[in-house]
């Protein structure tokens, strides 16, 4: 039986993050390359830690976009946020300062504003931003199948040596030594991309005994050749399953839809108005694509195709994709770009390759109007226009913030103009009707929640307050708050983020 390795779906996971954090490409694979090594061939350390570390280092940003929208609200770029994020040291007053001077440039002249937000707000927000990913991580890493230790050690990616890290202020050995491996990895790398080693051993030495273990730092600052040694190598993504821990984590390919809508959560939370959206997506495709007679393993890969099609969303501002107005041309260009990302993830992990094809051109047309190729209709495969219709119907029957949700016959009737004036394919326009059209069964809700809370899951799941879900339900706020009390025992999550993944997780969205 055909296996598929783990650990190629979380570089996948590793390069998405990349992207949704500005980081440089494969920025997420160097630092897992080095942290592996430094853990092993500097450290000495054991076999179960050397796999923590490994799975940590490739885990890292998982919850990156857990807070995006809130993140989009205050600071306008959450991306160029992240980015500048990654690189400030609020325990070096005089490095804090210098780095101050030049925070929130992406925003222009508003700049001072953004940074003097960022002072005023952040040792608040930054707590909840932080949990919510922390949670994050902890329900999206556990869907991979990963040792509780490796995504335990998520919950120290913010932390700090010195006990001034968020969200809970751990302090030296409070923080897993697989967490503190990864920090001295993570700035070694951010450095060596603007200097090489020596900028790199630098950046440990100055961070050492505050953001940084101590000891761990002197270790890298002594061996430091060592640890880097990976990136000599120019292709990371085989360093990276090089140095994988045996024996090597597999899955039956099988399992591949399973990971891949870890993969499709990640994206969705980008914003509130994803929530659910890949899910919805692939399983609109996959029930067209049997309707339209193609045979079951094509089925199987076109709702992992489906799943994964919109990978290069996190690669966009959230303010953009959250717009309620018409967008502007240059960022109807960025917008475009997204498909590109998503081709470019796809294409660089074996396991996932066969599905860029198809994933990434999901807004291609049938008489070559479409993004980012421009391919016309005999150049795409069926599966491929299948999962552009699927995209266009479950799109307009979700809402977004600049319209309401379509009805199911409105959306309709949408595809059939679409197909009609060539922008569709007819046939697989056809059998995305015919999906849509099939009884769904009466569901059984999970964790023992009543419909009313699910309702209010869901509400809660896309941002909106006690009041505003009070007045789209027609109860009191506080109802709701009792609502919420019940759904947060009965889900286990604490956060906007958390019950967002619990909904995807059990489908209850859109």
């Amino acid at each position: 039986m055909q296996k598929i390795r783990v650990a190629e779906v979380l570089a996948a996971l590793s390069l998405t993050t990349d992207v949704a954090a500005g980081m440089s490409f494969e920025k997420g694979l160097r630092m897992c390359a080095v942290a592996t090594t430094f853990a092993d061939a500097v450290l000495g350390v054991d076999s179960v830690t050397r796999r923590v570390v490994f799975e940590a280092a490739l885990l890292r940003s998982v919850g990156c976009t857990s807070f995006a929208p809130e993140l989009a609200e205050v600071f306008g770029d959450d991306i160029a946020f992240q980015t500048a994020l990654k690189r400030l040291d609020h325990g070096d007053e005089a490095v804090f300062a210098t780095q101050m001077r030049t925070f929130g440039d992406w925003a222009g002249d508003d700049r001072p504003r953004l940074a003097q937000t960022f002072i005023d707000v952040f040792p608040t927000m930054g707590v909840e931003a932080m949990r919510s990913g922390c949670e994050t991580s902890r329900a999206l890493g556990t869907g991979l199948g990963l040792l509780p230790d490796s995504v335990a050690a998520l919950d120290d990616v913010y932390e700090r040596w010195d006990g001034r890290g968020i969200p809970d202020g751990c302090r030296g050995t409070q923080l897993s030594q697989a967490a503190r491996i990864v920090h001295v990895a993570e700035q070694a790398v951010l450095a060596h991309d603007l200097g090489g080693a020596p900028a790199a051993v630098a950046e440990v030495r100055r961070r050492s005994g505050g953001h940084l273990d101590p000891d761990l730092a002197r270790a890298f600052v002594a061996d430091a050749s060592v640890a880097l040694a990976p990136l000599e190598q120019p292709n990371a993504l085989a360093a990276v399953l090089d140095l994988e821990p045996v024996p090597h984590v597999t899955v039956p390919f099988a399992s591949l839809p399973q990971l891949c809508a870890v993969l499709a959560r990640v994206v969705d939370l980008k914003s509130r108005w994803l929530l659910g959206h890949s899910e919805h997506v692939a399983t609109l495709a996959a029930d067209a694509g049997a309707l339209a007679g193609l045979d079951p393993a094509a089925v199987a890969e076109l709702r992992c195709a489906a799943l994964v099609h919109d990978l290069g969303r996190v690669g966009i501002p959230t303010n953009i994709w959250d717009r309620p107005s018409q967008l502007g041309i240059a960022e109807v260009e960025m917008v475009r770009m997204h498909t590109y990302w998503t081709h470019r993830i796809l294409e660089r992990i074996p396991a996932l390759a066969s599905l860029a094809p198809i994933a990434s051109a999901h807004h291609e047309r049938v008489e070559g109007g479409g993004y980012h190729r421009g391919d016309p209709s005999g150049s795409l495969p069926f599966a491929a226009r299948i999962l552009a219709a699927a995209d266009v119907f479950a799109a307009l029957t979700e809402p977004r913030a600049h319209r309401e949700a379509f009805t199911v016959q409105a959306a309709a009737d949408v595809l059939v103009h679409e197909a009609d004036t060539g922008g569709l394919d007819r046939e697989a326009c056809a059998a995305v009707l015919g999906a849509a059209g099939l009884p769904r069964p009466r569901r059984v809700l999970p964790a023992g929640l009543t419909e009313r809370e699910t309702e209010v899951l869901c509400l809660a799941a896309r941002g909106m307050s006690n009041r505003q879900i009070g007045e789209r339900l027609s109860i009191s706020s506080r109802t709701v708050g009792h609502h919420l009390a019940h759904i947060y025992d009965k889900t286990g999550r604490r956060s906007r983020a958390g019950v967002a993944v619990f909904a995807m997780e059990h489908r209850l969205l859109p």
